[in-house]
């Protein structure tokens, strides 16, 4: 197993899960409204959960490499559900909770000058944008490792 981190398998596995997340988010989002939003290659939200795809990838490439047996895989498994909980629990509710602020400020203010800055919906993931993060980041692990493995 090389310890050089640019040829880590892992991290590669992780790193170009994200990249592809990322990137595949802006027209998954075009089919969807018809309106290019090229912010949402530098943004949380969105479909897939990239925080999904490099976590699971991480953990996954982990065992693959290194053994489902290795505490490593134990302590990226734990932090990987911690993550998924999180973008589909607390975050999804902050944004739930912004979209219903912003919809109060409009109420109460329209027609009156006020900031237009608007709170952040798009903070969480829905059960299936994360379903689908945890999908690409197996499978970017498996050919990962059909790539380098020993």
């Amino acid at each position: 197993m090389p310890t050089n981190l640019i040829i880590s398998p892992v991290l590669i596995a992780g790193l170009v899960s994200w990249g592809i997340g990322q990137t595949i988010k802006v027209p998954i989002e075009y089919l969807r409204t018809h309106s290019w939003n090229w912010a949402l290659l530098f943004s949380a939200g969105g479909m897939p959960s990239t925080h999904s795809s490099l976590m699971s990838s991480i953990t996954l490439s982990i065992g693959l490499f290194d053994g489902f047996n290795n505490p490593l895989f134990a302590l990226a498994f734990a932090v990987s559900m911690i993550v998924m909980y999180d973008a589909t629990g607390i975050r999804r509710q902050a944004g739930i909770h912004a979209q219903k602020i912003n919809l109060l400020v409009d109420a109460l203010f329209k027609g009156q000058p006020i900031s237009d800055d608007v709170l952040k919906e798009v903070l969480g993931h829905s059960p299936m944008q994360v379903l689908m993060g945890t999908l690409l980041g197996s499978t970017i692990s498996l050919l990962t490792w059909l790539i380098f493995r020993p």
